[in-house]
């Protein structure tokens, strides 16, 4: 009994002791289940480099959504992202995306001196802006951060303090409060958890 014990602690002492859900709709295409995955993006980052959904390929991600400007709740996003980089600073499978909402101001060179004032590495952390509408379909439609209907247009706007985080499969497996430090550990934790899958 002792051995038996042993062998399956030594054989279980690496894997997770839970496994995080996946969000959003499921469908079943006969033989499987088929869950929500993140649909293709191009943006440009703080550097002028364009990403996409390749630049992620492999990796396990958080995504925000944010402006330079704001004086209420980005500060404190930002903040929590940057310690939840530094967290993970020597994980390359560990990466961060953080969208502008305001893609008319943000741009590449306020970007820029934003991720340095936030000690961003920009092989990790992409400040990305783009097309505006493709900016909110991402929100709203991928990453499921804001369920407001809206059109991308001039007057539509996003503000949300809510973190996603993305798996290597590019399905969602948690949301996360960015403007509290529980919500954010637990970001932490998971991200640790998502590791060992």
């Amino acid at each position: 009994m002792l051995f038996l014990g042993l062998a399956i602690f030594y054989k279980y002492q690496d894997k997770p002791l839970k496994s995080l859900p996946i969000y959003g709709q499921k469908d079943f295409n006969g033989t499987d289940t088929v869950f929500h995955t993140i649909k293709p993006f191009t943006f440009i980052n703080q550097n002028g480099d364009t990403i996409s959904e390749k630049t992620f390929e492999g990796s396990i991600y958080v995504t925000d959504y944010f402006f330079t400007t704001c004086q209420s709740i980005c500060p404190i996003m930002s903040t929590q992202m940057e310690l939840v980089a530094k967290e993970f600073s020597n994980n390359k499978n560990v990466k961060f995306l953080s969208h502008t909402v305001n893609p008319e101001n943000d741009s590449i060179n306020v970007l820029n001196d934003y991720a340095k004032a936030h000690h961003a590495n920009s092989d990790q952390w992409h400040f990305v802006t783009g097309d505006k509408k493709q900016l909110y379909d991402m929100a709203r439609e991928s990453y499921l951060l804001n369920a407001e209907v809206g059109d991308g247009g001039p007057n539509d706007f996003i503000h949300t303090q809510n973190f996603a985080l993305i798996d290597t499969k590019k399905n969602i497996r948690g949301f996360y409060d960015g403007t509290d430090k529980k919500d954010v550990q637990r970001l932490i934790k998971d991200i640790k958890t998502l590791l060992k899958e």
